[in-house]
């Protein structure tokens, strides 16, 4: 029996917890640490869970303020489970977040937002940096090309769903915070200033 935790809620939410697999290394992230936990769940997970595994875990979707894709782990590399979940609790009425580190793109190697949009209510985005140099060094990124990637996808992303919030974490050395929110704001979403160890 998996004990993987697929669920988890945080008051009035409920996580769904759909990959272990992340384009990125970042340093601060408490993976990264030795810790794979987030208040008392346990998040490591043993497989990357198929749509038929979480939909029985969604519960009475009414009783949550919203469902949001979140683990250790990019949700959208798991998209076929994402977008067939988010499907789901849509079709019930609820309410979905993803967030995601803004890569799904550059992975994908296509614009995914328009596959997101119809079960997306919201989008959570870390950029995490204001420059490339900065980026690369706190975030090291798998894949080429990732700094650009985030930037053109926060661009994009307000012109497919309604609520688009992006976050920079205080407290990493070498960013602008300043800047960073005139990057989010240019991009017509909302910006979020998150402290550096304050997880969920």
């Amino acid at each position: 029996m998996s004990q993987s935790t697929l669920v988890y809620d945080i008051r009035n939410s409920r996580y769904l917890n759909i990959t272990g697999r992340c384009t990125l290394r970042c340093q601060f992230c408490p993976k990264h640490n030795g810790s794979k936990q987030v208040h008392d769940y346990q998040l490591a997970l043993d497989h990357q869970p198929k749509a038929q595994e979480l939909i029985p875990l969604l519960g009475d979707v009414s009783s949550f303020g919203e469902y949001v894709f979140c683990g250790y782990g990019e949700p959208t590399l798991n998209l076929a489970t994402l977008l067939e979940v988010a499907g789901a609790i849509k079709s019930q009425g609820g309410r979905v977040r993803v967030n995601t580190d803004g890569l799904g793109n550059l992975f994908h190697r296509r614009n995914i937002l328009p596959e997101l949009a119809p079960v997306v209510d919201a989008l959570s985005i870390s950029l995490n940096a204001d420059t490339e140099a900065a980026y690369l060094r706190h975030c090291q990124p798998k894949l080429k090309g990732a700094y650009h990637a985030v930037n053109e996808f926060i661009k994009l992303a307000p012109q497919y769903i309604a609520k688009v919030q992006v976050s920079a974490i205080d407290g990493l050395e070498g960013v602008d915070i300043a800047r960073c929110k005139q990057i989010v704001l240019a991009a017509n979403a909302e910006f979020k200033h998150r402290h550096l160890g304050v997880v969920g």
